[in-house]
């Protein structure tokens, strides 16, 4: 989009967060708009940097919304710290148990089965079992 920006073109979008993650790829972008000859619209922000009054305004409120997004990535970091201390661990659950690790483990390695046929046996993708036979030769080492 910004490759194609002319004079006179305004961009808009709907929030402001939407255009970018940090304050400082949001001042490189406007600086590209501004470059190019063309304005900015944040429609639920209310900003309109075609004047003065908005692009100062743009940049406040790009510096809350940089605050606000930090204090987010701090509180989920807390309290995943918080549950990890607990004894919870977030995210997917495993798709195999160790007993199943240890087993597909013997199976390979005696020449029972391929890896192929084991992830079929087990239901999972033989990317699985691939990386179940690495992690236990990098243990052994």
């Amino acid at each position: 989009m910004l490759d194609q920006l002319r004079q006179g073109d305004v961009v808009v979008v709907w929030r402001l967060d939407r255009l970018s993650r940090s304050l400082k790829d949001l001042l490189s972008i406007m600086e590209k708009i501004d470059a190019a000859g063309a304005g900015f619209q944040s429609l639920t922000e209310a900003i309109d940097t075609t004047t003065p009054a908005g692009r100062m305004m743009m940049q406040m409120v790009g510096v809350f919304a940089e605050f606000e997004r930090e204090m987010i990535r701090e509180r989920t970091r807390a309290g995943l710290e918080r549950a990890r201390r607990k004894g919870r661990h977030p995210g997917r659950k495993p798709k195999l148990s160790d007993d199943q690790r240890r087993e597909i483990r013997d199976m390979v390695r005696s020449g029972k089965r391929t890896e192929a046929e084991a992830a079929r046996l087990f239901g999972v993708h033989r990317s699985t079992i691939s990386r179940v036979m690495r992690e236990a030769s990098d243990a052994a080492a």
